[in-house]
């Protein structure tokens, strides 16, 4: 079997409601999906979701090749861009070309692709994640009641930019997972998306954790900084949790050894072997790991062959446009099935459909850090309230 070519294609996640975090909101709630196929001479086609920049440079590294030798490939992927693949947008073409070839290869084998890393259960624990510091605080109640009724029993929200409005709405989403877990105790997490200062981030988590137990405070400073890591799990009972932002081992080997991170984390772009990697090295540290992502379903599928996943994070519960997936959600957990590879099926068809696109030139979302981000001396007001904007039936939506 030789590697052929590639395709690209962009379709949309669409959430029919505000989405981000404390760096900004996407108003339309309409976010990129970018996907890579992998096409071979003997018809099988892999699939991975993340981005296609630079690609040809990064595909001629794979070009020809038996694509059943991913890791070898993963690794020469990284030799041919290495003065840029370790980092960034080309660390994540690399990780969709390898998440592809992972496909390919379950594919060829015919099994998915958790049976083949060697997974036992199919079943992998997850928990809720509405990117919703965008919502009030009827709309957050609702959208968590929705995860709630598919048995998640824990939850991440977004926030960092006042305490009180923190406090509020992660008591809100304790209040509806303990009502829907007939009074268990949920698990809670703070996302503030590298939000803070060393001593905000104390003086803040420290606050909620008067009134809150806190299952992890996430990215709570600069994702590089090691003694801040360390400093603010020194100074909370909550563990810390970071790593969806790093990209090659170098960057997470200083942090592990300064004791700066107890949740390990890495975001479904960055592909199948770096994931496998980041949890061996995370393992050796008897440290658990966490997968990031909108639709992690390559991670879900690698989640099955660690010793030390903890959780994976469930977004949209609904997958993006054009895409179906061979998984469902039940009893708070993915349910991953028995299609061969990673089981994604794509309607191409509706990629060249008139679908909403974001605007990648906006002046404010989460992908643009604010001006004063960690240097703020007051809260925001009421947090971010966006104009709403109608989905593709013309109807506004949670």
């Amino acid at each position: 079997m030789r590697i052929t070519g590639y395709r690209t294609a962009t379709t949309i996640q669409e959430w029919g409601r505000p989405v981000g975090d404390a760096n900004g909101v996407f108003a339309d709630g309409t976010v990129p999906v970018p996907i890579v196929l992998v096409d071979t001479d003997e018809g099988i086609t892999g699939v991975g979701l993340g981005p296609h920049v630079q690609i040809d440079a990064v595909f001629a590294a794979i070009e020809g090749e038996d694509p059943r030798g991913v890791t070898a490939l993963y690794d020469r992927m990284l030799r041919h861009t290495f003065k840029a693949g370790h980092a960034g947008a080309v660390f994540g073409t690399i990780g969709a070309l390898d998440t592809a070839l992972w496909d390919i290869k379950a594919q060829a084998a015919g099994e998915p692709l958790w049976r083949l890393l060697g997974g036992r259960d199919r079943t992998v624990p997850a928990y809720a994640s509405g990117l919703d510091i965008g919502l009030t605080d009827d709309e957050l109640v609702s959208v968590y009641r929705a995860y709630a009724e598919h048995g998640l029993r824990a939850a991440k929200i977004k926030g960092g930019l006042d305490i009180e409005r923190d406090r509020r709405r992660l008591t809100l989403v304790r209040d509806v997972l303990t009502e829907a877990g007939r009074g268990s105790r949920p698990g809670l997490m703070l996302d503030v998306n590298e939000a803070w200062t060393r001593k905000q981030a104390v003086r803040h988590v420290c606050e909620l954790e008067r009134t809150l137990d806190l299952t992890w405070i996430e990215e709570p400073v600069r994702r590089w900084d090691a003694e801040g890591l360390a400093a603010v799990g020194r100074g909370v009972r909550a563990s810390v949790a970071t790593g969806e932002n790093l990209t090659g081992l170098e960057q997470f080997r200083p942090l592990l050894a300064a004791g700066a991170v107890d949740i390990v984390q890495t975001a479904a772009v960055w592909g199948v072997s770096h994931f496998l990697r980041v949890s061996a090295l995370a393992h050796a540290h008897d440290l658990p790991v966490s997968p990031i992502g909108t639709t992690p379903v390559a991670l879900l599928h690698a989640a099955t062959s660690v010793p030390n996943h903890l959780a994976s994070e469930l977004q949209d519960l609904r997958p993006p446009w054009g895409i179906s997936l061979d998984l469902y959600v039940e009893d708070g957990s993915f349910v991953l099935g028995d299609a061969p590879g990673l089981g994604i099926t794509l309607d191409e068809r509706a990629f060249d459909a008139d679908l909403p696109r974001p605007d990648a030139r906006a002046a404010e979302g989460p992908h643009i850090r604010p001006e004063h981000a960690g240097r703020r001396l007051l809260a925001v007001a009421d947090g971010f309230r966006p104009e709403r904007s109608p989905g593709r039936d013309g109807a506004f939506r949670d």
